[in-house]
């Protein structure tokens, strides 16, 4: 079901809401004209790029740590030639950004991220946060305050290697929060940011208010276990059968050569600190896609945000049978169609002036 119009009351946006929720994809805000298939086309379709897909590692530098970061594009690039829109992926509080958005699930389908919106024709870039993966693991804890420091460094290096100075950035969960928190930090940055599984105030939601009960540890500790069982959790908890088993294993298989533990300072974060975004200093477009089971996301919390957002070039999408792990779900290609249709949004024209 689509919805059109920014200026919707909260209440009818909740209560219009609630149908799609059990019937379909939900989209408040600025929409494309509705395509003849509804969830447009799928992602072997012949116009997508065929090419081979180029990679790359960088390495960005923050202080005295070393912050890795990933590239995948259709041809390698060449500065200055051949630009593309670049796309920034920012990974969550449990897993490292390959992991998260480049995983193979062989013989299950594609569940790459970084090969889907390569293949539509971006620039598509990514980064471990200090603390996991292959980037320096400091003592601290890893905060979003930290991961804002963290984008701005990688930033910096994906405006030397592109040529470019404005970017759109996706990031998921806590890495929603990071990427908000950037955009308020730096507009000058922005171009379109897509906010996925974001949380605003935590008001209403289940798992934050189970976490709370860690706080104690979460402030005593600054990495806390994050094992096989911690990992499948994250595609149970919400709602079983959102997922395929294999894509559980496949993450764990893959995260878990970078250790038993990850930072704690998301989680520290998000459940004694919330709000951290203010929706009124994010200037930019805004896509926001929460799926229907979401157990962080609650839907009049971020409702509320989405309310409150000043550019009224903003969506709100609602991804049906998937729960908060909605890029490695079921119903993941429901997410690369409203994501692409965002990023791809033809110019806004304004209105002729009257003589």
């Amino acid at each position: 079901m689509t919805i059109t119009g920014s200026n919707l009351s909260r209440r009818s946006l909740l209560k219009s809401a609630a149908p799609a929720i059990a019937g379909g994809l939900a989209a408040i805000g600025a929409i494309r004209p509705a395509a003849a298939a509804p969830f447009g086309p799928a992602p072997e379709a012949a116009s997508l790029e065929r090419g081979k897909i180029w990679s790359g590692e960088y390495w960005a530098h923050r202080g005295d740590l070393k912050l890795y970061m990933y590239r995948k594009r259709v041809g390698a690039p060449k500065l200055g030639k051949e630009t593309r829109p670049v796309l920034f992926l920012t990974h969550g509080s449990s897993v490292s950004s390959r992991s998260t958005f480049d995983l193979t699930v062989p013989g299950h389908g594609e569940y790459s991220l970084m090969d889907v919106f390569a293949r539509y024709g971006f620039d598509v870039w990514t980064m471990d946060f200090a603390g996991y993966g292959r980037s320096s693991w400091p003592k601290d804890n890893s905060n979003i305050a930290d991961g804002v420091l963290d984008l701005t460094a990688g930033t910096e290096v994906m405006a030397r290697e592109t040529g470019q100075e404005r970017f759109n950035y996706y990031g998921e969960s806590s890495g929603a929060l990071r990427a908000g928190a950037f955009a308020m930090a730096h507009p000058e940055r922005m171009n379109r940011l897509c906010l996925v599984s974001f949380t605003y105030t935590g008001k209403g939601s289940p798992t934050l208010g189970k976490r709370a009960e860690m706080a104690p540890y979460l402030r005593a500790h600054n990495r806390r276990p994050r094992d096989r069982k911690m990992i499948d959790s994250i595609f149970t908890r919400d709602k079983p059968g959102t997922s395929d088993p294999a894509v559980a294993k496949a993450l764990a298989d893959t995260e878990l050569k970078y250790g038993d533990t990850c930072p704690t300072g998301t989680y520290l974060d998000m459940v004694t600190k919330l709000p951290i975004v203010d929706p009124l200093k994010v200037l930019c477009p805004v896509l926001i896609m929460r799926g229907q089971y979401d157990g962080i996301a609650a839907l009049p919390d971020v409702l509320d945000f989405y309310e409150k957002l000043p550019n009224f070039d903003r969506w709100f999408v609602i991804i049906p049978g998937a729960s908060h792990a909605v890029a490695l779900g079921t119903n993941r290609r429901l997410l690369w169609h409203a994501m692409h249709s965002f990023l791809d949004e033809p110019r806004r024209l304004d209105a002729p002036k009257q003589d």
